[in-house]
């Protein structure tokens, strides 16, 4: 039943769903009203076959929380349009043109951040009237330009993160619902200038505040842009929009004193929570406008980040961008590893972290430019002059390959999902190792020594093959401070985590020693053996429960 029919008359010609030769609208409020007096708590109207099956397959309607139809104001966009949510004009007043378009794009900003942390783009930055119908906004043409670079923003936003497969947090974040997100490439001829607005008293402040919000579109859609390049070659020109970005967001928090000073009309109660720099509430958004295109899932509550939430989003955004710039893109497999557990520390967001992993991995590449080969070659301390030897089209050489693209891609995700899927690949670097340790006895025997140099091939898999031992160990390391850094250990299990830490970190040191001794040429390695003296410094415990068994 439609909602339409609860609180409108029975006349077919006021209700928004006309009636047809099959169908017959009629006002069942009444009798729903005396049901619900008649029934007690824990009963339920039900025919002879519902039963439990039935129950939990239902659909629970009348409640906010479960029928999404129940908090719809509006049945289409077009009905909300006709209602007056989103004018164009905005107003006929130029002062108030400006200052509601001000308002709106503080809004829009709130809801893109919004839809950063995980949320439907469709209740967010889509819940905007003038987004979903462009063609409307042709005759207002700051209007119009503000929401074409904003879709465009979207659309690159979606892009990244598909590609990078990096939205394990929130499967609705990617989701465009068949949204208008690819702008209009027609451009009108430059009109006359003309004033914002008729005061002129004001003109120099609305000047200000609206250019600094355009300005700050313009550079971090360029931002966006220039971090797709390929093997890096944006990330220079991404860094002075960037700097751009965050010299306009902080002119946008300056603005908010005049903004608030000569705001329009009433302003919001909650002085924090608004989300605008004026504390007006914004018009032309409606929350459930999209909700009939959304997933068959029970709707969802979303709070709107404030204004100065939004803000602080963006600062960090644009510094975990930052830094990803000014990496240099060292070959390095080390350098890189200790990169990215830097990185992580400071808990960037999805959009980031997309764009980190993209950056190291591209057409199979690390930076889209160092084959997998030549890493695990500078990584295993193997001279140059292997780089381009025919082992690399070895068949466990390639899955290795492989398993270090899969393990940089996990390195980029949040902490709870890198850790479980670290705990996963443990055991392919296990197996891995197996199998190319079997293919060396096999090929070249069991008592062959890196000292002999004769085959190049077996001196290659020995080096490979202590470098994916020590591998496994830092992913096993890896894995055991994440769990510091989830918390999920209590203090009773201390004791055993630090004495597993304690075993790891001195096997990865044994191992590393070993690499470095047996690429100086000063060691020998074989296949069923590895006696190794070692005499290393014990690891610092830092904690006041540690007991080391």
């Amino acid at each position: 039943m439609d909602r339409h029919a609860l609180h409108q008359p029975s006349s077919s010609s006021s209700s928004s769903i006309p009636a047809t030769a099959n169908t017959v609208w009629t006002d069942a409020s009444p009798l729903l009203e005396v049901a619900c007096k008649d029934l007690r708590d824990g009963e339920l109207i039900h025919v002879d076959n519902f039963n439990l099956y039935a129950a939990m397959s239902a659909l629970e309607i009348m409640d906010p929380k479960m029928d999404s139809g129940i908090v719809n104001r509006y049945c289409s966009v077009d009905e909300a349009i006709e209602d007056g949510v989103a004018p164009v004009p905005i107003s006929t007043d130029k002062t108030t043109d400006v200052q509601c378009m001000i308002d709106i794009m503080d809004h829009l900003l709130t809801c893109e951040a919004t839809w950063h942390k995980g949320h439907s783009l469709a209740q967010t930055v889509f819940s905007c009237a003038y987004l979903l119908r462009p063609e409307r906004t042709s005759s207002h043409a700051l209007l119009h330009s503000y929401c074409k670079v904003i879709r465009a923003t979207c659309k690159a936003v979606i892009t990244v993160v598909s590609d990078a497969r990096t939205h394990e947090e929130e499967d609705l974040f990617t989701m465009a619902y068949g949204l208008p997100l690819t702008p209009s490439s027609k451009r009108k001829p430059l009109e006359d200038i003309e004033p914002l607005q008729t005061n002129f008293d004001l003109e120099e402040g609305y000047c200000k505040a609206l250019l600094c919000r355009l300005r700050f579109r313009k550079h971090f859609f360029h931002v966006l842009t220039c971090m797709r390049r390929p093997q890096g070659r944006g990330l220079e020109l991404a860094r002075k929009h960037i700097a751009s970005c965050i010299s306009e967001l902080g002119v946008i928090l300056k603005s908010a004193e005049f903004l608030m000073s000569n705001a329009h009309g009433t302003c919001e109660d909650a002085t924090e929570d608004r989300t605008t720099a004026s504390g007006h509430q914004a018009i032309g958004f409606d929350a459930s406008l999209n909700s009939r295109i959304s997933a068959p899932t029970p709707p969802r509550s979303i709070k709107i980040l404030s204004w100065k939430k939004a803000i602080e989003y963006f600062e960090k955004l644009l510094h975990d961008l930052d830094i990803m710039c000014s990496y240099p893109l060292d070959p390095s497999l080390e350098v890189l590893l200790r990169f990215v557990a830097q990185f992580q520390k400071a808990q960037p967001d999805l959009v980031a972290r997309a764009h980190l992993q993209l950056l190291l991995v591209q057409d199979g590449k690390l930076y889209g430019k160092c084959p997998m080969f030549s890493l695990i070659i500078r990584a295993a301390r193997l001279p140059e002059v292997f780089l381009h030897h025919d082992i690399q089209k070895n068949e466990y050489v390639v899955q290795l390959g492989q398993l270090v693209i899969n393990m940089l891609k996990i390195l980029c995700t949040n902490a709870a999902w890198q850790r479980r899927k670290l705990g996963k690949i443990l055991q392919d670097w296990r197996v891995i190792y197996v199998q190319i340790e079997l293919a060396f006895r096999k090929d070249f025997g069991e008592g062959s020594s890196i000292s002999n140099g004769d085959n190049a091939s077996a001196r290659i898999l020995k080096h490979i093959l202590i470098w994916v031992d020590e591998q496994t160990y830092w992913i096993s390391h890896r894995f055991l401070i994440l769990g510091f850094e989830l918390e999920l250990y209590s203090p009773s299990e201390y004791c055993m985590v630090y004495w597993y830490l304690y075993v790891v970190l001195i096997r990865l040191a044994e191992k590393t020693h070993l690499k470095m001794t047996v690429s100086d040429g000063s060691g020998k390695y074989t296949s069923t053996s590895c006696m190794f003296s070692f005499q290393g410094q014990r690891p610092e415990l830092r904690s006041k429960n540690v007991c080391v068994v």
